[in-house]
């Protein structure tokens, strides 16, 4: 009994005393959760204020204000302002288009010049105009225009069906000229009130209309063409398949529809079947998995629309982060709803080298008189194992095989935001994703990457310029995309890319001793190419470096935010969301605070680590103290200094660990004596 006291009393003095020391020592420390915005920039909170009077957060984004609870009932993501930038950009263009026909001028702030209406007039009307031209302007005679938080009659009626804060619905009424109002819809009485009060707060209560329903409810009560939509924005949670029965029948003819897919485990093949029952189609695992997620998207919208004698016409589809973003148009007509067979394709990929071949669902035929014919599609294009590596293939889709963007209107788009680059957060991204999707080649669907290619045959990887200079330099086009960095679109054969790999193994052989006869590496290799092999740099054809890539680092980890090139802008590190993006910061856990934490802390500020698409560097880069420089012009370009960290929120008292299992150690010699 004596023994079993002094062990008893050992160990609740110890728990004592680590309770102790632990409380001395995190006083002066913040307590409580840390805020997403601390964890966006790792200090204070960026453009949120606190309102002590009723311990809310004001987040500032963009024109709009919206305040949240101190509980933070209501989700907000800031990874999503690029999301909303551009979805404003987008339906500003929209809006341009649909009221311009209308002879309507819409005011966007910050432009310089107003561009000028483009109205069709007749011949009568052309001498009309002549007579009157040089003639005063009568002040009813003046254009019509529409300007920011103005009602406009004639403008576009949004729903934001899944409105949550109304963060978006009062961003569109504070920045997006021409609306008639704003729908901000969603199920939960908590949100619905928020958004009343942010509402009120923003002074836009004359556009905004706050509602309270289930949005597929809302949606179908709005089917008859005099009630329906000028633009849906449906951003959830998750999937939105749920809704897209009900959106495509909501949306005006014309009108513009707009989803955003967070689901990406499933649209990038982790569960083909569960993407059948949500989408429609067989999702594959695939190096362009970003891309063949967009196209089966789009798939989806299609068929769905294809019920109701609609069919869609995508403007613009991305995909950021964690995420994808679809911008498509939805029109009605049977004759064209019989071509959206010939639209949609099945994948055949291989398993062993990761070839892919498309085979069409229909094809459409000339006919006399104008007219098309359309039949069934013959394939299928692959024999059962593969012609390169004799695997087999696995089957995928269907999915969209026309082009996912109209390039005109991408191109407005690019060019509003380039001439007013103060109008956005994150004008910079948005031009360098929009400038490398006007570069992509619209009748190629999916790509390779470099990493993939240089994999299957086991030898070290080309540099994306010397690939692309082989492509041109054999006859083909090639291309960038905007979905991973180390892609390669190309129009050339899948026999012409291995041949191009078979030269590039005789400069950088592999180690072929090491290679199983039965692998897909020495079965390519046996081949003797047929092709020369890829060029030099110093010999690269016109147009071989691409013009998005001039002036701009090939590695954006520490790209300047000042670049009014960047391909690739950084995603705040360390907010909420699945995967971190490019350029997020090695993190160091704080063990000890001694002059030794100090220097790790020092020395980890000068590395970074990559973690972005499938194919990037693990390794980290080096950040020197000298400024970096450019690859293309080998410019030198100061950085910017970083601003300091913050102290942790919560050091671990690692040492006092041994202290206790040395305490235990003695009153376990105790016991045993």
């Amino acid at each position: 009994m004596p023994r079993a006291r002094i062990v008893l009393w050992l160990s609740l003095t110890l728990r004592s005393a680590r309770s102790l020391c632990r409380a001395r020592y995190m006083e002066g420390y913040p307590q409580g959760p840390p805020h997403p915005a601390e964890m966006e920039n790792g200090s204070e909170p960026c453009g949120e204020e606190r309102a002590p009077e009723a311990q809310e957060t004001v987040v500032t984004e963009g024109a709009a204000k919206i305040a949240f609870p101190s509980a933070n009932e209501v989700f907000y993501n800031p990874v999503q302002e690029f999301n909303r930038d551009l979805t404003c950009a987008v339906i500003t263009e929209f809006a341009r288009i649909q009221l311009g026909a209308k002879g309507i001028q819409i005011k966007v702030p910050g432009e310089k010049d107003v561009q000028k209406v483009v109205v069709d007039l007749s011949e009568q009307e052309e001498e009309k105009a002549e007579l009157k031209d040089g003639a005063p302007v009568a002040p009813g005679d003046q254009p019509r225009t529409a300007g920011v938080g103005e009602i406009c009659e004639e403008g576009l009626r949004v729903l934001e069906g899944l409105a949550a804060s109304g963060l978006r619905s009062i961003r569109f009424a504070r920045e997006v000229p021409g609306l008639r109002c704003v729908v901000a819809n969603d199920a939960s009485a908590r949100a619905v009130d928020l958004m009343c009060r942010n509402v009120q707060l923003n002074g836009v209560a004359h556009l905004v209309h706050p509602r309270q329903a289930d949005a597929r409810t809302l949606m179908y009560q709005h089917q008859r063409a005099s009630e329906r939509f000028d633009v849906i924005d449906l951003d959830p949670y998750g999937s939105p398949a749920p809704f897209l029965d009900a959106a495509v029948q909501a949306v005006s003819d014309g009108g513009l529809l707009c989803v955003t897919c967070t689901d990406m485990a499933v649209l990038a093949g982790n569960s083909g079947e569960t993407c059948y029952s949500k989408y429609g189609a067989m999702a594959l695992k695939s190096r362009a998995c970003h891309e063949m997620a967009l196209r089966i998207v789009l798939h989806s919208l299609d068929l769905r629309a294809n019920c109701y004698q609609r069919y869609v016409v995508p403007l613009l589809s991305v995909s950021a982060d964690f995420y994808v973003r679809v911008f498509v148009r939805v029109f009605t007509g049977q004759a064209k709803v019989k071509a959206s067979a010939s639209k949609q394709a099945l994948v055949f990929q291989c398993v062993g080298c990761g070839t892919f071949h498309l085979q069409r669902l229909g094809k459409a035929l000339g006919a006399p008189g104008g007219r098309v014919k359309f039949s069934a599609a013959c394939g299928p294009p692959v024999s059962p194992e593969c012609e390169h590596c004799g695997q087999r293939h696995q089957l995928g889709g269907p999915l969209w095989a026309e082009p996912i963007h109209d390039l005109d209107f991408v191109g407005r788009v690019l060019e509003a935001v380039s001439t007013n680059p103060g109008r956005f957060h994150t004008s910079q991204r948005i031009q360098g994703v929009l400038s490398v999707i006007t570069e992509e080649l619209p009748d190629v669907p999916l790509y390779y990457t470099l990493d993939q290619l240089s994999s299957a045959i086991r030898c070290s990887t080309p540099s994306l310029l010397q690939l692309r200079s082989a492509l041109l330099h054999a006859g083909f086009r090639v291309s960038l995309s905007h979905a991973c960095k180390n892609a390669v679109k190309t129009d050339a054969p899948s026999s012409a890319l291995w041949d191009i790999m078979r030269c590039w193994e005789k400069e950088c052989p592999a180690k072929r001793e090491r290679l199983s006869e039965a692998s897909p590496a020495f079965r390519i290799l046996s081949v003797e190419p047929r092709a020369p092999g890829p060029q030099r740099p110093s010999a690269t054809p016109p147009g071989c470096r691409p013009t998005s890539r001039s002036g701009m680092m090939l590695i954006p980890a520490r790209a300047s935010e000042d670049s009014s090139a960047s391909r690739l802008t950084l995603r705040p590190t360390g907010v909420p969301g699945p995967g971190r993006g490019l350029g997020a910061r090695q993190q160091v856990t704080p063990w000890r605070r001694d002059a030794s934490y100090t220097r790790i802390r020092e020395r980890s500020q000068l590395t970074t680590r990559s973690s972005g698409p499938p194919g990037s560097s693990p390794f980290p880069v080096k950040d020197s103290r000298r400024a970096p420089v450019n690859v293309e012009t080998s410019a030198a370009t100061p950085t910017a200094p970083r601003p300091p960290r913050t102290p942790p929120q919560a050091p671990p008292l690692t040492f006092l660990r041994p202290l206790t299992r040395t305490c235990r150690g003695l009153a376990l010699l105790l016991v045993q004596v």
